[in-house]
């Protein structure tokens, strides 16, 4: 019988016509079983028989119908076994005793089931406002910030109990005719609003003494949780921002004041009396080297701030890889020895900015050559489905695991022995920057001892007309 008195005390009672199909029905079986029995006991204690249809529609159906059942019970055991048979009459005062229990259980037993039901009820709906709160808590408090998780709280709430709508705005709001407004204090002097129909009146109590307590205790932990993350990423922010600062300072008082010096010294020894010809050539030359030095330091602070800033907006056209690869050689101090080529013939154009990416190609053509232990540094270019790939390969130190990300940032200065080269430690954060910004990627792959690979990729986006194909230029730097 486990099995049915979840179906007799649920929350809510089968329908009426069921009650009274298994009244007439159980009054009917227990008749039955009373007939063969009223031979071999007293018909009095075979009443008792017509207990268990009372008790059990009374539990499963409640008070009326449970009294409908003892009606019939004692109808159907006065026709057919109390005398006179046959008639509905009550001869002995004792038969009114047995009618009387019969209805005395039925009023107990639905009382009981009842209250059992109403419980049952509760819990219920207990349970489903646990189930709502920790729901809301996973929302409010997984949500990157508080507004986009208030839709789905409302949602949530509007379906728990069974409203046609609900919202939550973070304002105080008035109801109207058709919404009720229901304050909600959110902490820090805050004001928000829940805004249900204004037919929820039957879930008030609820509403109002349980939903709305747990509801304001949770939107003042997510608005207090996301006012703390902004504190945190704004001191990351200031304390990133102090960092590159502390290191733009160190870099320009060391890096730029380096070949100041150069030239200052080089330029007095110009004016010395007795200098030769050939040492007045050499002069001038370290003063001209110096100040290209420092001219190409100061490009690279300018192009860092520029995409710190968010600046350095590209000026999309559709260019070549193979020119921009021969400018950016071009370009280097040493010229294009010591680097291989191996660019596919025919490479579809990019539409990106040509001197973004030459840059780019330039620092990591420049980094490559500083390391590259006096072999040749091969660079390819294909074409890979969607994409233009790029690969620099050095055959220099190799750079370990956990520096492969790092290396990218601004004024890092790798290890083994890598500051003994006079970079300032921006190329390849430069290059980073501007690959990004024409929406492509690059990163380096790399085993100590056994060289490093650059890797760049870039969009390729549908070709254009091949009749009206511009000629690739880029600027000189």
């Amino acid at each position: 019988m486990s099995w049915l008195r979840p179906k007799l005390l649920g929350s809510d009672p089968p329908a009426r016509w069921v009650g009274v199909l298994v009244a007439i029905v159980a009054v009917g079986l227990i008749t039955a079983v009373i007939d063969p029995l009223r031979h071999a006991s007293p018909i009095a204690s075979d009443s008792v028989l017509y207990l268990l249809p009372v008790l059990l529609v009374a539990t499963g159906f409640g008070l009326w119908l449970g009294l409908l059942t003892s009606v019939l019970s004692a109808a159907a055991f006065n026709f057919l076994y109390i005398p006179p048979v046959g008639r509905f009459t009550i001869a002995n005062q004792r038969d009114w005793v047995g009618l009387a229990v019969f209805l005395v259980a039925a009023v107990v037993a639905s009382s009981l089931a009842d209250i059992a039901r109403a419980r049952t009820r509760e819990a219920e709906l207990r349970r489903r406002e646990a189930d709502l709160a920790a729901e809301m808590a996973r929302v409010l408090l997984g949500e990157t910030t508080v507004e986009a998780a208030l839709g789905v709280v409302a949602r949530r709430l509007a379906e728990t109990l069974e409203l046609s709508s609900a919202s939550i705005e973070l304002r105080r709001v008035a109801g109207d005719d058709r919404l009720l407004a229901l304050p909600l204090e959110a902490g820090h002097g805050r004001l928000a609003t829940l805004l249900v129909p204004s037919d929820a009146d039957r879930v008030g109590v609820r509403l109002r003494d349980r939903i709305v307590p747990a509801l304001e205790a949770l939107l003042s932990a997510a608005l207090e949780r996301e006012a703390l993350q902004e504190e945190v990423v704004e001191t990351h922010a200031l304390r990133r921002s102090d960092e590159i600062k502390t290191a733009l300072l160190r870099s320009v008082s060391h890096d730029l004041r380096t070949p100041l010096t150069a030239i200052v010294t080089a330029g007095e020894m110009l004016c010395a009396p007795g200098i030769g010809d050939a040492e007045r050539a050499e002069l001038a030359a370290a003063v001209s080297a110096e100040a290209e030095r420092m001219s190409d330091l100061v490009d690279k602070l300018l192009d860092l701030s520029r995409l710190h800033a968010g600046a350095a907006v590209p000026r999309r056209d559709w260019c070549s890889i193979e020119e921009l690869i021969d400018v950016a050689l071009d370009n280097l101090r040493g010229g294009r020895d010591g680097f291989v080529l191996s660019v596919d013939r025919g490479l579809p154009l990019i539409r990106a900015d040509a001197v973004q990416i030459e840059r780019a190609l330039a620092s990591l053509l420049e980094n490559a050559a500083r390391y590259n232990g006096g072999h040749p540094v091969s660079v390819r270019a294909r074409a890979v489905g969607r994409r233009l790939a790029i690969r620099i390969v050095d055959r220099g130190p190799g750079l370990p695991r956990e520096e492969l990300e790092r290396i990218f940032e601004a004024f890092y200065q790798g290890r083994d022995g890598r500051a003994s080269h006079n970079g300032s430690g921006l190329g390849l954060a430069i290059a980073r920057g501007f690959v990004a910004a024409n929406g492509g990627r690059v990163w380096a792959e790399s085993l100590p001892g056994q060289g490093s690979t650059f890797a760049i990729e870039l969009p390729l986006d549908d070709q254009p007309d091949q009749s009206r194909r511009p000629p690739g230029q880029v600027e000189a730097r």
